[in-house]
């Protein structure tokens, strides 16, 4: 009678665990490289994203999530749920001989995948690494399965000549060539992120596990380029010129809730010309260029279309949490005039960049761009879809507005998943998570406390603290002080009426910037310093045999 019962009970206890099991969401991180807050449908923009209004729509918007402003040290946080430098990408990827600034994910800090594996989850990613790939560092080695990647960015077509072109691809740990074909080409790159990833779906159903995929999309980074189908769509789309085209989106963002009607628009800055000052050539040039652009959205947003009908075909979509953001804000790299060269500028062979003053539209309200710490530079749309646990909210008045960060992926991962994060991996101390799970915002159930938030790239400073942000533009700059409830555009500088309050703000930030590896700074300018036998020493640990 007691051993049926002790029987019974450990049926019972069994039965539950893997009921447990069963229900944690599978987690798709949907990441896009150098897009604009002001860039999709959901939060202002003009191009059309009916995928990501669906998203949206059936999900959760969140109006104050931030990136770091720069991709590799977004892909860092994101990946491990530390601050960039804590990770050992303060910077790019070279390395610069200090800690917080070794170009490649240090042995100090866990994936999200690294994590997840441990409690049974299938892990994939697809779609752009740059966290230290010229370090010997890759995807197979740091917690995936299964990935088909790029060591960097920049490449969107199989046949793509330029600087970006003839790139090496790595398939599951195997080097090969953009043409392979195991890569059906022609092929162009936000489809075959998204349906190569979709077959590693179907390995992790097919082995009865939940799944993490992080999707890194390339698109919208320069070069600028994509099918000239969808380009021709949108080619004279663009004429009003980004003055009219930017009143309109801080139109559209007010009527959503996005902003505050009493947060100004930011002037167009004097170096911007304005557009109808442009001759008619001048002015089809620049059409052309925000084409292209537009164009890459399309094809983004119809392959996250593809990517729900293929997740609801396999009945996997209700229980699926879907993530969808930007590495950082538009790019203003190449100037006011851009870059437009090629025969066919937007073909395989063309080099486009959309240049400052697109950028100026692209971060629609905010100051500033990519590289910076100011809104423009690290504010992201978030998009959280997950129909198991997250009821819709729709309408101005359902934005989440809490202040939120990358550093909170992992914690959520962590948190949905029914895992634990380590306090050593592989015999090595692992640095504290910094984040703080996302499920009571997702769920509209339990507490989010408030905490400050820090950002630091190339001397560019930051440090939130509820309302209040002190922002700095470069090393040498002067520190800014702004009220983010009554001004998130940062056009009033507060810190001559609240000098004590600065002082403090920047005091508790550098405290920060010692104890999370902003501090020391590398001594002189980047040199890649690694060699080959080096390499190898600082990734034996992390590197199994491939998965083929």
């Amino acid at each position: 009678m007691k051993l049926s019962f002790l029987l019974a009970l450990s049926l019972t206890t069994l039965s539950c665990t893997f009921a447990s099991a069963a229900e944690r969401p599978n987690i798709i991180v949907i990441m896009v490289d150098d897009m604009g807050i002001s860039d999709i449908g959901p939060y202002g923009s003009e191009i059309p994203t009916p995928h990501l209004d669906a998203l949206a729509e059936n999900g959760v918007r969140f109006s104050q999530f931030y990136n770091t402003g720069r991709c590799c040290p977004t892909r860092a946080s994101l990946l491990t749920g530390l601050y960039s430098h804590q990770a050992g990408i303060g910077w790019m990827t070279a390395d610069q001989g200090v800690a917080g600034y070794r170009g490649r994910l240090n042995d100090q800090c866990v994936t999200i995948a690294e994590v997840l594996r441990q409690v049974g989850y299938f892990t994939a990613m697809t779609g752009k690494w740059h966290v230290g790939a010229n370090h010997g560092v890759h995807p197979w080695g740091r917690g995936f399965d299964r990935s088909l990647n790029l060591a960097a960015g920049g490449v969107h077509f199989s046949n793509q000549t330029g600087s970006k072109g003839g790139a090496n691809m790595f398939l599951n740990g195997e080097t090969i060539s953009s043409e392979d074909p195991r890569l059906n080409p022609p092929w162009y790159g936000s489809d075959l992120w998204t349906e190569q990833g979709l077959k590693f779906v179907d390995e992790a159903i097919d082995a009865k596990k939940p799944f993490f995929w992080y999707l890194a999309h390339v698109a919208p980074h320069f070069p600028c380029m994509a099918p000239e189908e969808t380009i021709a769509k949108y080619r004279g789309k663009f004429m009003a010129g980004w003055d009219k085209l930017r009143e309109q989106r801080y139109a559209k963002q007010i009527e959503l809730g996005l902003i505050d009607k009493n947060w100004k628009l930011e002037p167009r800055p004097e170096e911007i010309p304005a557009w109808d000052s442009l001759s008619a050539d001048e002015q089809k040039r620049y059409d052309d260029m925000m084409a292209i652009y537009a164009a890459m959205i399309e094809e983004v947003d119809k392959n996250l279309g593809k990517l729900v009908d293929a997740l609801r075909q396999r009945q996997q979509l209700d229980n699926t949490l879907i993530l969808f953001l930007s590495d950082n804000g538009g790019n203003a790299e190449a100037g006011i005039s851009g870059k437009y060269n090629g025969d066919n500028p937007g073909d395989p062979h063309s080099d486009v960049f959309i240049g400052r003053c697109w950028a100026h539209l692209n971060n629609t309200p905010f100051r500033k761009y990519k590289h910076y710490n100011h809104e423009g530079g690290t504010s992201s749309p978030l998009i959280a879809h997950w129909p198991a646990a997250i009821e819709p909210r729709t309408g101005p008045e359902a934005w989440i507005e809490t202040p939120t960060h990358l550093i909170d992926i992992m914690a959520t991962c962590v948190d949905l998943g029914d895992a634990t994060y380590p306090e050593t991996f592989n015999g090595t101390p692992i640095k504290p998570m910094q984040g703080q799970s996302l499920k009571p915002l997702l769920t509209g159930s339990g507490d989010f406390a408030d905490r400050p938030l820090y950002w630091e790239h190339e001397g560019n400073a930051a440090i939130r603290v509820g309302n209040h942000k002190l922002v700095r533009q470069g090393l040498r700059g002067d520190w800014e002080l702004f009220d983010m409830a009554a001004d998130r555009t940062e056009q009033n500088n507060l810190k001559s009426q609240h000098p004590e309050l600065a002082d403090t703000l920047a005091k508790q930030w550098n405290d920060w910037a010692v104890t999370h590896d902003v501090l020391p700074r590398p001594a002189g300018k980047a040199k890649p310093k690694i060699k080959a036998k080096k390499r190898a020493n600082q990734s034996k640990n992390r590197q199994p045999t491939p998965t083929q």
